[in-house]
């Protein structure tokens, strides 16, 4: 059994996660800003509610109710996405996006580094819509330049971790069918945590700080 940290799993991918993880005897805590009836009904999972990444007082909260615990498994799940063109440039939307999607989890991944024990894994769940070589068609500035920060957070959190250890994983989780993506996918959301969780259980140090789609093949960054 595994103890199992999600930042940010009141609903889709993330709800999924704790929903799986939880079913196979793993000791899973979650957080997010407002419980979902679904979160709420899901049989094993603790549930820190009220938490906003933006927040340090929720940082600090989220580190106080662990108590003396540490983690096997750290997941940063918590994103936003909102659609951003060249002309108008909306710059508090890109600033969030920032915020949300790249500071937040550098923020709780160094917070909490210490609670990971040796052999730990940390997942980062990202886009491909973070991947320079990957991007065809423009657009979405907020999105992408806060996603292909947060895989260099990732590539870095590995190097730093491997001392200890300690895996990182960079993964894209599909094309999902969320209310993020307006139920626009290619698959549901409890396939996708599915394959994540294949993709976490897999992890190795020598495949650390991998760009990793959720069904296995490697990414361009």
């Amino acid at each position: 059994m595994a103890n199992v940290l999600i930042i940010g799993a009141n609903r889709g991918i993330g709800l999924e996660l704790a929903r799986q993880l939880a079913a196979r005897g793993d000791s899973v805590t979650v957080t997010c800003r407002t419980a979902t009836p679904e979160l709420d009904a899901s049989k094993g999972v603790e549930v820190l509610d009220g938490i906003d990444v933006l927040e340090e007082s929720s940082l600090l909260r989220v580190v106080d109710a662990m108590g003396e615990a540490t983690l096997d498994r750290l997941i940063l799940a918590a994103g936003v996405l909102e659609p951003n063109s060249l002309d108008p440039l909306d710059l508090g939307s890109i600033r969030k996006q920032f915020e949300v999607n790249a500071l937040a989890p550098l923020r709780f991944a160094s917070a909490l580094s210490g609670r990971l024990v040796e052999g730990a894994k940390v997942a980062i769940l990202t886009s491909r819509m973070g991947s320079i070589g990957d991007n065809t068609s423009g657009g979405h500035y907020g999105y992408r330049m806060s996603k292909a920060a947060l895989n260099a957070m990732g590539k870095s959190l590995a190097i730093d971790l491997a001392a200890r250890g300690i895996s990182v994983a960079i993964l894209h989780p599909g094309f999902v069918r969320t209310r993020m993506t307006r139920d626009n996918g290619l698959i549901d959301a409890d396939e996708s945590a599915r394959l994540l969780i294949a993709r976490i259980d897999g992890m190795t140090l020598e495949t650390s700080g991998t760009f990793w789609h959720a069904n296995g093949e490697t990414l361009p960054w």
